[in-house]
């Protein structure tokens, strides 16, 4: 069951993305052009994306488990720090230089658009180093001296 969910969660947000005018670089680029012929009409579905996720998260803070039953997942951190600003710096310029974002990349590549593939293959080799670098920072935190037991 949770995984045909997740399969109609998956086509109605890709159908969505689809309408929306999402998926195409174009008029995401044309939405974030503030200096040029900007269209507003992103701003409208994001608006439309933040009141619905808005009742979503009001309903889902008061549950522990799903409606077809799994445990709920929500992150508890509210801190704002440097990997976050950094990351959130790269996500806006990743975004307006290729009028993608992770979502609406993946439709992008289900169309075949080569610009799409690019990015797709780009945006998972910075996966790949965030997670390497997060792993060889781990291992260094647990090798510095003041994390040494006496048990070695």
């Amino acid at each position: 069951m949770p995984l045909l969910t997740a399969l109609i969660a998956g086509f109605v947000f890709g159908l969505g993305l689809l309408v929306s005018g999402m998926a195409n670089p174009a008029k995401v680029l044309g939405f974030l052009d503030l200096a040029g012929p900007w269209d507003p009409s992103l701003a409208l579905v994001m608006a439309g994306a933040v009141a619905v996720a808005s009742v979503a998260f009001a309903i889902t803070a008061k549950r522990t488990r799903t409606l077809i039953g799994i445990e709920m997942k929500l992150p508890s951190s509210r801190t704002i720090d440097a990997p976050l600003l950094i990351g959130s710096v790269l996500f806006g310029i990743g975004w307006g230089l290729a009028g993608f974002c992770p979502g609406p990349a993946l439709v992008a590549v289900g169309m075949g658009l080569p610009k799409a593939i690019t990015f797709v293959g780009a945006m998972l080799a910075g996966m790949v180093l965030f997670e390497f670098l997060e792993r060889r920072k781990s291992a260094n935190t647990s090798m510095s001296p003041e994390h040494v037991t006496a048990d070695g």
